[in-house]
């Protein structure tokens, strides 16, 4: 079926789009009907009329009320959120429907309107070039009219409106500000603070400059007033050195209050704590990075394996459950298992089903254990045990937290003991927490600290933070170290407390000295982990999915300034000039021209940078291709150059590597160079295969440089062949290659001898080679003669050395020889030195 439609689609996209242009082509004065219809409507509304002489004589309920009363007019205005709801079709369909709703609406603005004396709903008023109707109307009235009298509430009401264009009414930033600025000054309203400091620090919509100064000061007051999302992004600029110097310590303290109101929020939903499904991820993954498929570090190299990102995610996704539920509907317990846990814990596309879940870890138990509890006989599925084990610690966890039941802890209790007998660490953990919690049991920390200890040498991340948090308790200096250590097991995982008590402990230095970075870099986890209570990611994730890019850019640009690395990833992709070149949506004849929102080059960069200092490599890339092309800030090829080499570090980015080799080639930036170029260019192969079209494209071109420049003597350095090195043999390789080369000599005469043997001409060669041989065989043979010759000489030596050693010691044993008796000792030929008769000897009297 899927087949079907994504054959089809271009054919009725291509129809649409017919419609379309026939659509445009109505006569021009339906809009200019349209136009004097919305200029003569100068009435004041209905609901507003009756009361407008009565704002003298009501105080502020008056006010209130009518704030009320407007509320009832625009809620059901407000769009149902339908945010992941069910899995997202796939790209095709989707995109087809996009355009599928731009025609309609395209169509709906181009008809002939209505006569104004036949609509119950007439035109009311106009706003920033739009015309308000009917209900909208109606509440926008009251809702002015109570903010003459400076209702907060309406105020606020209006300001976000404004901003968000919330129950449809039209944005518009500039007087979203106003209405911002005037709670501010009314009350110091934090979030309207917040806000001013939004727009200061963005300076989004041109309302007002970027002003990095006046941003933390209105942020600094929305803090004072506890709001949690200035307090991050004050956090992240003392961090960063953000519009002021940096100061770790100021950066902690915010941090911290985050961190406190982010861990108590977890906490809340014990045992356990609470379970979300992730909102933050990156818009370019969808596309395979910021530079495509293969070019991107994200999807290149041990990038490529982690199945991310894609053309159709939501498509591939589809597949994989219709797959596993095909397997499943065949018996196979291990895709039963799969399903459940994939409907348990959610993902990207994908929202939580506890219904689905139980239905199928109790299809998993039920193929193990019977209704008595006996187990089934299962001789031919060996690793079903397993499964079921794993599938019954979910339902016991279930039961316990009462996610898709009724809390029961009976049957909690009755899960995790037939888990437990098979291993399952997740049946241990619960049954620790109802043994620590004294849920249906007796309080027993002994008990649930062993239950927790055989979980985490399974290295379960949660039975690790339980376990650490006991020996934290006992505050004595082997427990701390022991208590951190399981902290930072359960941390690999991501798991929120485990940052949480990573970040107290360098904090305030327990069983360590303090560290400042690593707490602020710990308690920035915390924060960003606690998604749903401080981001707006799944309002941006569902504005973008919806096609309104504005409103995504806008809600990204929130996480962004809170110091969200994607989110910064996100708004610099959004506002990013070239990463839409390619996409169905610039070519097609109805798609809209972009939005000036989306036009500005400068804050692109801006986040950018702010993204490769968190560790992106592809930001770090983008922002050597600002910095080249003079994208935002004037070209500056030394950034450039630094940029590429920063991300190509470790052979990281072979788009980095490539850029780098180009620079060398045409002296951009560094040095004319073109053997450096041809090894970036080799470097940038090595790291990703499928650049092995532009790699050799570029080196060809780069040889015939080289070549034309060797030959007319020129200054570059050219391309040098460098000789591959020659392996250094051992005594025994040598050996062992003689003997082989030997070998092959005589299986090469043999052959040689076969091949000749029943042809006329053998014999009848002239000889010339006959006298050739091997130049290997004969160094070899050199080779080992020379080292045979040096082994004998140093045996000659040493038996020469042992021979002077014996005759020496004969000579000092014949010397202690005792004299003869009654002879003289022997003297010798001459007289000593000392004899009497040594000076009646000619030679010893000279001189006496």
């Amino acid at each position: 079926m899927k087949g079907y439609w994504q054959r089809r689609m271009p054919f009725i996209i291509l129809l649409l789009q017919v419609i379309y242009v026939t659509a445009h082509t109505q006569p021009a004065n339906l809009h200019t009907e349209t136009n004097d219809l919305s200029s003569n409507s100068d009435s004041p509304p209905a609901a507003l009329s009756a009361l407008q002489n009565e704002h003298d004589q009501h105080g502020t309920e008056y006010y209130q009320g009518l704030v009320g009363e407007a509320l009832s007019f625009l809620e059901p205005l407000e769009k149902g959120s339908s945010r992941y709801s069910s899995l997202k079709s796939s790209r095709f369909p989707s995109t087809a429907l996009y355009y599928l709703g731009e025609l309609i609406s395209q169509l709906y603005f181009n008809a002939p309107t209505t006569d104004k004396g036949t609509s119950d709903e007439g035109v009311k008023e106009k706003d920033g070039g739009q015309t308000l109707t009917g209900p909208l109307s109606d509440g926008v009235a009251l809702l002015r009219e109570s903010a003459k009298y400076n209702n907060s509430d309406a105020i606020y009401l209006l300001a976000q409106m404004s901003f968000y264009g919330n129950f449809s009414y039209p944005k518009n930033l500039t007087e979203s500000f106003q209405r911002y600025s005037q709670l501010a000054s009314l009350s110091g309203n934090s979030s309207a603070q917040h806000m001013i400091g939004f727009m200061y620090a963005t300076g989004v919509g041109g309302v007002v400059p970027r002003d990095p100064a006046k941003a933390l000061l209105h942020h600094t007051f929305a803090a004072q007033g506890g709001h949690s999302k200035s307090e991050m992004t004050i956090a992240f600029r003392y961090q960063n050195g953000i519009g002021t110097s940096r100061n770790c310590d100021e950066a902690v303290t915010y941090y911290k209050k985050v961190a406190d109101k982010a861990i108590a929020w977890y906490r809340s939903d014990e045992p356990g704590g609470k379970t979300w499904v992730a909102d933050s991820y990156s818009l370019a993954d969808d596309d395979g990075g910021v530079y495509g498929e293969g070019a991107s570090a994200s999807s290149a190299g041990v990038n490529a394996q982690r199945g991310g990102g894609g053309l159709d995610a939501h498509a591939a996704l589809d597949d994989v459950l219709e797959y596993l539920d095909l397997m499943s509907g065949k018996g196979d317990f291990k895709a039963t298992f799969s399903l459940g846990r994939i409907h348990y814990n959610g993902q990207k596309g994908l929202n939580r089903d506890m219904k689905a879940a139980r239905k199928y870890f109790q299809a998993v138990v039920g193929q193990f254990w019977k209704r008595d509890g006996t187990k089934v006989e299962t001789t031919d599925r060996p690793d079903i045990e397993k499964f079921a084990c794993n599938a019954a610690g979910y339902l016991g966890r279930m039961y316990m937290r009462g996610e898709g039941v009724d809390i029961n802890y009976d049957k909690a209790l009755h899960w995790f003991r037939r888990g437990i007998t098979g291993g399952d660490a997740g049946s241990a953990n619960g049954l620790g927490l109802m043994y620590l919690h004294g849920l249906k049991v007796s309080k027993d920390a002994a008990k649930a600290s062993d239950l927790f200890k055989a979980a985490a040498e399974q290295d379960y991340a949660p039975a690790q933070v339980n376990l650490g948090k006991l020996h934290l308790d006992q505050g004595r200096a082997d427990d701390i170290q022991i208590a951190r250590s399981y902290f930072e097991l359960a941390a690999r995982y991501g798991n929120i407390e485990a940052y949480y008590y990573l970040a107290e402990i360098a904090n305030f230095g327990i069983g360590r000295d303090r560290s400042c970075g690593l707490a602020a870099a710990y308690y920035k986890t915390v924060c960003e982990k606690a998604e749903p209570l401080l981001s707006s990611f799944a309002e941006a994730n569902e504005a973008y999915a919806n096609g309104d890019r504005e409103l995504a850019l806008l809600d990204y640009m929130m996480t962004a300034e809170q110091g969200y690395e994607r989110g910064q990833a996100n708004v610099a992709y959004l506002l990013d000039q070239e990463n839409s070149i390619l996409k169905l949506s610039t070519r097609s004849p109805i798609s809209k021209p972009r939005s000036t929102l989306l036009e500005n080059p400068d804050l692109a960069l801006v986040y950018w940078t702010r993204s490769a200092k968190q560790n992106n490599i592809d930001s770090m890339v983008k922002m050597g291709d600002y910095y080249l092309k003079g994208i935002g800030s004037e070209p500056d090829m030394e950034k450039a150059a630094a940029c590429y080499t920063a991300a190509s570090e470790f052979h990281q980015s072979a788009q980095a590597l490539y850029n780098l080799g180009w620079m060398h080639e045409n002296g951009v930036g560094l040095i004319q160079d073109f053997h450096l170029a041809k090894r970036f260019y080799d470097e940038a192969l090595e790291t990703n295969d499928e650049a092995y079209f532009p790699v050799t494209l570029s080196l060809l071109k780069l040889r015939l440089r080289s070549a034309w420049n060797t030959l007319t003597h020129g200054r570059v350095n050219s391309i040098r062949y460098e000789p591959a090195p020659s392996k250094q043999w051992s005594l025994s390789e040598w050996i062992n290659n003689f003997m082989e080369d030997d070998r092959l000599h005589y299986m090469d005469y043999e052959e040689d001898d076969l091949l000749h043997r029943n042809d006329p001409t053998h014999g009848a060669d002239d000889g010339m080679y006959d006298d050739v041989i091997d130049d290997g065989v004969v160094e070899s043979f050199i080779i080992i003669a020379l080292a045979g010759a040096l082994v004998w000489l140093i045996y000659y030596r040493q038996q020469r050395q042992l021979a002077h050693r014996q005759n020496d010691g004969a000579a000092r044993d014949q010397g202690n020889q005792p004299r003869p008796v009654g002879g003289q000792p022997d003297g010798g030929v001459f007289p000593r030195n000392g004899d009497p008769a040594f000076a009646q000897w000619a030679a010893g009297g000279v001189g006496h």
